[in-house]
């Protein structure tokens, strides 16, 4: 039966890269602003000639952004801190991260290759516990978006 439902229970993501490997997606902790992944150009460019032709070009450029929202008091922060400590530590180890996130309900498969840390996260301390925003610049996005059952 067709589902016109969401949930971000049903959203799996993970981060695979050297110093670690493990879920950032449901039950890790993240907050409720969530995932986000964003690409960093335009796949097209259209150009009009002065006659008032045009023609589309097409960017093979897939790069993009992938934030994870993390709540200030989950575990991962730790484990996200520790992989990025590591692959400070050398170029060797810098830019090898892969991140997938897939939710099995909207059949999305998302996978991001060739992602380095950006910055470590914005630190608040205030009256309530914020979130820490992990960004990583992409060098390759493949979007794999499904139809939910729709």
């Amino acid at each position: 039966m067709p589902s016109n439902t969401y949930s971000f229970l049903d959203t799996q993501a993970s981060i695979v890269g050297p110093g670690g490997a493990f879920s950032i997606g449901a039950g890790a902790g993240i907050s409720k602003e969530g995932i986000t992944i964003e690409s960093a150009n335009d796949i097209n460019a259209m150009t009009i000639g002065a006659d008032g032709k045009g023609m589309h070009n097409l960017h093979a450029d897939k790069s993009g952004t992938v934030t994870v929202r993390v709540l200030k008091t989950a575990p991962v922060n730790a484990l996200l801190s520790a992989m990025a400590a590591f692959q400070r530590s050398s170029s060797l180890n810098h830019g090898g991260n892969t991140i997938t996130i897939t939710n099995s309900t909207l059949v999305d498969v998302i996978s991001c290759k060739q992602c380095a840390f950006k910055k470590m996260p914005s630190i608040t301390y205030a009256e309530d516990g914020a979130m820490n925003e992990w960004t990583f610049d992409v060098i390759e996005i493949d979007y794999g978006l499904g139809g939910g059952g729709l």
